[in-house]
């Protein structure tokens, strides 16, 4: 079998994939809502924050910014990254100290190991060492085990905190924290963020980006191919990855040296009937991505937020008020901004 990745690679004049699928912190695009996000982390660091809150839309890119936290980590923390913690609060406990790198011996009761995991913080604090539980995928936490944490956040020093804890989820968090049994839990984040989808302008810059890490000299991606992308993508970071790999497949398999929007459109016809862009592919979206319409019988409804009427010469078939990529833009810092954060600091002030 033919080396499919280097051929592909060599094609193009790349160094690397450019649009893989897995978190890779070199390859990340500041974004406003990324830029903002990752801040809110970095001040949530340096605050002593007993909670940090960052959330996003499956395949947004909070486990992207997670691995550059991870990167950029001061010398002085001890990280804890727990990736998709489930269970009873004594499981939890088990979870925790293993992130930690702490033995933790079988048949320990939750006193015991809730000593064991004071002491480690007590020990790391006198060393002059902080410690860092990052929790991903935190929407799979229990309301027990969110409050659970929160009691961990109550081991102190003095004025000291001993523990940070960093929460990064999806939607579901938000509404998690925000029931009233949680109201002790939600009063202790002190820094919040919700990652908002990629404008067209930004995913345009957002692959060309990616491209040009991966030593791309030249045009593989044309402009209209990547506003076809977008729309299809809905500005989700993955979404555009997935369809640029495979629209750069498409085309190293025809042996052409861009991708165009014919050939996205060929992309998407083909997966149309299944897989995660069905849904962006029927009723509406039909006309706004430029597709052939369905065979008749075909009755799904239009995505929310796709148009109705066909594209217009030049354009899409998207009014800028139902445009994909989410509420017209608003000076920064009205109620309307999706950049808007929640937290309790005004980089602005």
């Amino acid at each position: 079998m033919r080396d499919l990745s280097r051929l592909y690679n060599e094609h193009f004049g790349l160094t690397e994939r450019p649009f893989s699928l897995l978190p890779d912190p070199d390859f990340l695009y500041w974004a406003p809502p990324h830029r903002k996000a990752y801040t809110m982390l970095e001040y949530g660091i340096a605050a002593h924050a007993p909670i940090t809150m960052i959330t996003g839309e499956i395949g947004s890119g909070k486990t992207t910014l997670v691995r550059k936290l991870l990167d950029d980590m001061p010398q002085d923390f001890s990280v804890g990254l727990i990736s998709n913690a489930q269970g009873d609060r004594g499981e939890l406990l088990h979870w925790v100290l293993m992130s930690l790198d702490r033995p933790v011996e079988p048949g320990l009761g939750y006193v015991q190991l809730f000593r064991q995991f004071q002491e480690f913080l007590i020990e790391e604090y006198a060393d002059g060492r902080r410690t860092a539980l990052i929790f991903d995928e935190a929407q799979n936490l229990s309301p027990l085990a969110l409050e659970e944490l929160r009691m961990f956040s109550n081991i102190n020093a003095d004025k000291d905190q001993l523990l940070q804890l960093i929460l990064v989820g999806q939607p579901e968090l938000r509404d998690l924290v925000s029931q009233p049994v949680l109201q002790q839990f939600a009063q202790r984040i002190a820094a919040e963020f919700h990652l908002r989808a990629l404008t067209a302008d930004e995913a345009d810059e957002y692959i060309q980006h990616r491209l040009r890490h991966a030593g791309a000299q030249r045009e593989i991606i044309d402009p209209e191919a990547r506003h076809l992308i977008h729309l299809a993508g809905r500005g989700i970071p993955r979404l555009i990855n997935q369809l640029c790999d495979y629209a750069l497949v498409y085309a190293f398999s025809e042996d052409r040296p861009v991708a165009d929007a014919a050939l996205v459109r060929e992309v998407l016809e083909d997966r149309r009937q299944s897989g995660v862009f069905a849904a962006v592919t029927g009723g509406g979206a039909e006309a706004a991505l430029g597709l052939p319409q369905r065979a008749q019988g075909w009755n799904e409804p239009a995505p929310e937020g796709w148009g109705q009427r066909p594209p217009e010469p030049g354009g899409w078939g998207l009014s800028e008020s139902a445009s994909p990529s989410g509420p017209s833009r608003t000076e920064e810092g009205s109620p309307e901004d999706p950049n808007m954060f929640h937290g309790v600091w005004d980089r602005n002030g």
